[in-house]
């Protein structure tokens, strides 16, 4: 996985394909299976609905939103030390997050997170 490849603003018209589907196959090749499962994954990619709802429904409020968005990297670290996931899926949220500023790169993000999820359903087999 070529994190650098994951930039929300300018939007690369591969975003949603190429880099999704290497990132899936990055996180669903994991040395210990029961790491990563789509359940666990699953979950972030509620929450990160949740708040792109959220934000999209009131875009003024979106910085009161931040914090709680962002503390999406505390809970995938909390994740990781449970051995849920592992640190690819805690690199991958904690880049992501960081280029969230807006609701336009909340969307963006959710938007990557989705078309990622339907290629890591393919890849995991779980």
């Amino acid at each position: 996985m070529d994190i650098k490849l994951i930039k929300f603003n300018p939007i690369d018209a591969e975003l949603f394909n190429s880099v999704a589907q290497q990132t899936a196959q990055t996180l669903a090749d994991t040395q210990r299976r029961e790491q990563n499962k789509s359940t666990q994954i699953r979950r972030f990619y509620d929450e990160l609905l949740m708040w792109e709802t959220k934000a999209t429904q009131n875009p003024a409020k979106f910085a009161e939103y931040l914090p709680f968005i962002r503390m999406l990297n505390a809970k995938a670290a909390y994740a990781e030390g449970r051995g849920h996931v592992d640190s690819n899926f805690t690199m991958l949220m904690q880049h992501c997050l960081q280029q969230v500023t807006d609701d336009k790169t909340l969307r963006t993000f959710k938007l990557f997170f989705e078309a990622m999820l339907g290629f890591y359903k393919l890849e995991k087999k779980d």
